[in-house]
């Protein structure tokens, strides 16, 4: 592996969206050296002056060539914009010895790209958002808290749950408003999902045909599984020896949104992709997010880890390092975050890009090895960032049984 090119401290925040927040705010007062790059001078300028940042930021009109003309080696580059735009802004990356930060889950075009990068002795810092990120951090932490109680030997079932969604925080009709494009949205729902149910791998083409109640906090939602969830056992670091009844990562809705949404569903079901580029549109144009709307963000991620007792002799089956008074041992913890937007800032905004920007400070200070990151590697990273993020304000409660 190459040595690690120092960072110069110059940060080329590109995009300025509905999820930059105060996170490039923190970057500012972290370095004098950040730039900020949107569609126009005007329009970054305008972002700067929203978020109390003018002066402290230089606005830029962002093409991928203007970019690539401006970095140094050693600079960082972090990526607002849509995945599909990823690979070519790392690319970019690469040829100048930048490093690169994102808050998106890493793409095969991305992975491609990652031995190139390493070899240049550069970062590359992914799943450092909300939904990936922070649900990282909360799932490595409880993971990491079963394993000290129940043993990575000991013989045990275990149910781990991470729903997240992006809500009003005035319900609507619609159980919704677009604050992202709408067709990232539909097209989410037209992918299949693999997740573990009653101990089996399950695949379901439509994922919203699997949606169900969930309790969180004495509060009902729905929620549906999302992408590819088993994955995800091995990256948590889930002992061997214990078998998942449920492991399922998924999006989290307003009770209601199911009936609510089921002329949406029949177009999902019928049309093309040109249709759904239409209805892209009109629900943009029905449904939006304004600046009067306040947005709420719930992420709740949960695991119940159970022993088998009443003398079946299980618990010791594989080795049971930490004694037979684990027989019918039930181990529970739960994390939740549950944030409402408000004058200043959405919630969105909030918890994406405060954890972007903590792990962008990583790689300023050098603490981030060339190569491939994720938010939450290991779990005493996940503690680490989650105690930086509450001391940053970020509120979330965590529960622990067992």
């Amino acid at each position: 592996m190459a040595d690690l090119v120092p960072a110069t401290g110059t940060v080329h925040w590109i995009g300025a969206g509905l999820s930059t927040g105060s996170g490039l705010a923190a970057l500012c007062e972290h370095t004098d050296g950040v730039r900020l790059w949107h569609r126009t001078v005007e329009r970054a300028a305008e972002a700067l002056d929203r978020l109390g940042l003018t002066g402290r930021a230089e606005p830029l009109a962002y093409t991928l060539d203007a970019l690539t003309g401006r970095l140094a080696p050693g600079d960082v580059v972090v990526s607002m914009l849509p995945a599909s735009e990823h690979p070519a802004l790392l690319a970019a990356c690469v040829s100048r010895r930048a490093h690169f930060a994102c808050s998106s889950y890493v793409s095969d075009a991305v992975l491609e790209q990652v031995p190139a990068a390493t070899g240049a002795g550069l970062v590359v810092l992914t799943e450092a958002g909300l939904d990936p990120g922070i649900d990282h951090l909360f799932a490595h932490s409880l993971v990491a808290r079963a394993r000290r109680v129940i043993g990575d030997d000991t013989a045990a079932s275990y149910r781990l749950t991470s729903y997240c969604g992006g809500i009003p925080a005035v319900p609507n009709d619609f159980r919704y408003r677009f604050s992202w494009a709408p067709f990232g949205v539909l097209n989410a729902l037209r992918s299949p999902a693999r997740y573990v149910e009653n101990g089996t791998e399950t695949v379901v083409g439509r994922p919203w045909e699997a949606t169900r109640d969930h309790l969180v906090d004495g509060e009902t939602f729905e929620v549906y599984p999302n992408r590819d969830s088993v994955p995800f056992i091995e990256q948590y670091e889930l002992p061997r020896a214990w078998k998942p009844q449920t492991f399922v990562r998924g999006t989290l809705r307003l009770d209601g949104w199911l009936r609510a949404w089921d002329t949406v569903f029949e177009r999902l079901r019928t049309d093309d992709d040109a249709g759904i580029a239409a209805l892209a549109q009109e629900l943009a144009a029905t449904y939006p997010t304004t600046d009067t709307d306040r947005d709420r963000v719930v992420l709740a991620v949960s695991l119940e880890v159970r022993v088998p007792g009443n003398g079946t002799g299980d618990a010791g089956a594989a080795g049971d390092q930490v004694g037979g008074d684990l027989d019918g041992t039930v181990w529970s913890g739960s994390y939740l975050l549950d944030l409402e937007g408000d004058e200043e800032e959405s919630a969105m905004a909030r918890c994406v890009s405060r954890p972007l920007a903590l792990g962008v400070r990583r790689i300023l200070d050098g603490s981030l090895p060339p190569g491939l990151s994720r938010a939450a590697e290991t779990a005493s990273r996940s503690e680490e960032w989650l105690r930086e993020l509450g001391d940053q304000g970020l509120e979330f409660t965590l529960r622990v049984a067992g």
